[in-house]
């Protein structure tokens, strides 16, 4: 029994680790202005400068980037944490908009959060 386990053993260490995306857990927009001040509220397991949830965009329903939060350090230590991002144009005649988070590490979650406008 131990000869078949040592196999498996080192075969299951040799496998990456599966790594969790960032997901949004939240948010919400109000017209602000000119354009749209959104706050997204997301999620990520950051362990460092390494690794760790470096943004999320404003997209319409086709997937067109409407605005860009940079996150320009870990948060560690703030799990699930909010930002805002101000000055967003959307189209006339937008009703939805989907919100995706991405990691520096694994790029943009396949998840997105939609928004209804109001």
């Amino acid at each position: 029994m131990k000869q078949l386990l040592l196999p498996l053993l080192l075969t299951t260490a040799a496998l990456p680790a599966l790594a969790d995306e960032p997901v949004i857990e939240g948010a919400t927009v109000r017209q602000s202005g000119g354009g749209w001040t959104f706050s997204a509220t997301l999620s990520h397991p950051d362990t460092g400068w390494e690794h760790y949830a470096d943004g999320w965009r404003v997209l319409d329903m086709d997937g067109n980037e409407l605005g860009l939060r940079v996150l320009a350090h870990p948060h560690e230590h703030e799990q699930p944490f909010t930002r805002s991002l101000s000055g967003v144009q959307i189209p006339e005649g937008t009703n939805q908009v989907q919100i995706q988070a991405r990691c520096l590490v694994d790029g943009w979650g396949r998840d997105t959060y939609v928004l209804t406008l109001p």
